[in-house]
């Protein structure tokens, strides 16, 4: 009988061996590039591929491996090309991009009190903030953006927009303290969020957020709110913090404390809050904000625009503090390429310190990357390739003049990619752009509203 049986198995190995050589199906694989995938080891795969099983990672590595292993409804051969993670837009007000160069060259006060607010106060309506969020998804499906932070008004019209556009979304409902667009009070602001939260509490897309405009434009009373609204819907916190020496300035004239003090003497900092700017900080509040696990976005590109100055971004890693990168609103900026954030927060590092050696290119490659999605608490589903995390990737041509020769990826994507060199941009495992063809926005369609749209806040602007 024993005999029998070790027969039986000798037999049954061969089919059993046939079997587990079978390739693994998945839905998509990308093959034949680069790899970067920003894992715990920072492994460049050359050449690699990438598996996706539905919205997930299903496997990367080698190609050998990997063309031997798996089998696709849909190859993309990404010779010549990286494969990297999508890139985390920490910091933004997609539809500020109808204020694009609206009102340049001014100091941050006088931008917002002359030209901003008054333009917000004619002209943002539904309407608007569809329109302009369509145009906004569309630059960063193109620029290789495959999440966004925002915060705005009728925050609902731009959930419902990157949804339909397949852009992952962090999203806040602003809570400010003069009457908005959307809401007369703070009080009634905060109502909005709450049905904002409620409503996109679920959502495989758009995780929803409260969003208290900054320390100097709300009271205790309403900054207290927002982070127990927050709380109670464990949802993330989104505020401008220390964003200008003016309100450094403001905050300690109204509470006689600097800004971070004061937010962490209210409750206010912790692990859900993402402070935008931080620009003004000093070394106690670097250290406060790292014991309370605060995310910080480091807008480069604004932030020198309009003058606010240098956040201390070397002294922030340095502390170990979760930093990622954003643009900030396309009226400030007046891009949404997250390879221009990349390039310049390497670059301003180095001139503001004389220090070379400072942000380096792998460190500002991974603030736009896994270092966001720390900054975020979302670092177990984005930001890097690897198995099991969410299918969020873009595929960047390295085949231009611009970038040739091409000895180190990571170097190149820092210093040499621009956002129009992206050709595919995937989401959730949904191909949102492929050779430059977006497949879920009608381009021509967004851009005919859009410039529509652009000649009434013109009309409104020239009526001011």
């Amino acid at each position: 009988m024993f005999r029998r049986r070790i027969s039986l198995v000798i037999l049954l190995l061969p089919a059993a061996l046939s079997a587990a050589r079978q390739p693994q199906s998945a839905d998509l694989l990308l093959t034949g590039g680069i790899v970067v995938t920003m894992d715990a080891e920072r492994r460049v795969l050359d050449p690699g591929a990438v598996a996706i099983r539905g919205g997930t990672i299903a496997a990367v590595g080698p190609v050998e491996s990997m063309t031997a292993g798996w089998q696709a409804d849909t190859v993309i051969d990404t010779s010549g090309q990286v494969v990297l993670p999508g890139l985390i837009n920490t910091h933004g007000h997609a539809p500020m991009v109808l204020y694009r160069g609206l009102a340049d060259d001014l100091a941050l006060m006088e931008w917002l009190e002359r030209y901003i607010f008054p333009a917000e106060a004619k002209t943002v309506s539904p309407a608007m903030v569809r329109t302009g969020t369509r145009l906004a998804a569309l630059e960063m499906i193109r620029t290789g953006t495959t999440t966004f932070v925002d915060m705005y008004y009728f925050e609902e019209e731009i959930a419902r927009a990157a949804r339909e556009a397949g852009l992952r979304g962090v999203l806040g409902q602003t809570v400010i303290r003069f009457p908005a667009p959307d809401a007369p009070t703070p009080a009634a602001a905060l109502e909005r969020a709450k049905r904002f939260l409620e409503t996109f509490a679920d959502d495989p897309l758009i995780t929803p957020a409260v969003a208290p405009h900054a320390a100097y434009t709300l009271d205790r009373e309403s900054l207290v709110a927002s982070r127990d609204l927050a709380a109670a819907h464990d949802a993330p916190l989104l505020i401008h913090l220390a964003e200008t020496e003016d309100e450094v300035r403001l905050v300690r004239e109204q509470t006689g404390q600097r800004p971070a003090e004061y937010l962490e003497s209210i409750g206010l900092l912790g692990p859900r809050t993402l402070a935008a700017h931080a620009v003004w900080l000093d070394a106690g509040e670097i250290a406060l904000l790292r014991r309370r696990g605060v995310g910080v976005s480091h807008n480069p590109e604004s932030n020198m625009k309009l003058a606010s100055g240098v956040a201390p971004v070397p002294a922030m890693l340095e502390a170990g503090l979760a930093v990622g990168l954003g643009t900030d609103g396309a009226a400030s900026n007046n891009d949404l390429d997250m390879f221009e954030a990349m390039r310049q927060a390497a670059l301003l590092h180095k001139v503001n310190t004389r220090d070379p050696r400072v942000v380096p290119a792998g460190a500002a490659l991974a603030m736009a990357m896994i270092d966001g999605a720390r900054a975020l608490g979302m670092a177990d589903r984005i930001g890097s390739i690897e198995a099991g995390k969410l299918a969020d990737l873009i595929v960047v041509d390295m085949t231009r003049p611009g970038q040739t020769p091409l000895y180190d990826p990571v170097s190149h994507l820092v210093y040499a990619t621009r956002g129009a060199d992206v050709r595919t941009t995937i989401v959730n495992g949904r191909v949102l752009m492929r050779d430059r063809q977006v497949q879920t926005l009608d381009e021509a369609q967004v851009l005919r509203e859009a410039r529509a749209m652009a000649a009434q806040v013109r009309a409104a602007v020239a009526a001011r």
